[in-house]
């Protein structure tokens, strides 16, 4: 059974920094499409970065420049946030498709969630202003 479980949420000020990871078991993070996903109150679940089996990384363009998404040979995946905003209030979700049949730039599209089967259970990240 895979499991995904995200930890590095909390509070900052705007302009400062957190890293969230995601510990994934029951399964090879190396051989699918990893991302991250994010849902703010009222609004819909959206793609903020993935990367593939192959290193393709593909971020939103609200993130680029100041999100960075990696992984690490322990199974686990990372997103350096780096200049938070006020509007990166959420909460973000680790996300999975060992099976994808997609490239990359999908799964950070509006079709994004939809083509992610196994997820986390969310970190909130909330930035003051």
């Amino acid at each position: 059974q895979v499991q995904l479980r995200e930890s590095g949420g909390g509070s900052v000020q705007s302009g400062g920094s957190l890293r969230l990871s995601c510990a994934v078991s029951g399964a090879d993070i190396s051989t699918g499409v990893m991302g991250w996903f994010r849902q703010a109150p009222g609004k819909e679940r959206e793609g903020v970065a993935a990367i593939d089996s192959d290193g393709e990384i593909s971020y939103a363009d609200f993130v680029k420049g100041r999100f960075t998404i990696s992984e690490d040979n322990a199974n686990t995946l990372y997103l350096q946030m780096n200049n938070l905003k006020p509007e990166d209030t959420a909460t973000y979700y680790c996300a999975a498709d060992f099976a994808p049949t997609r490239r990359v730039p999908s799964y950070t599209s509006e079709w994004g969630p939809a083509l992610m089967r196994n997820w986390g259970k969310g970190t909130l990240v909330t930035v003051s202003s």
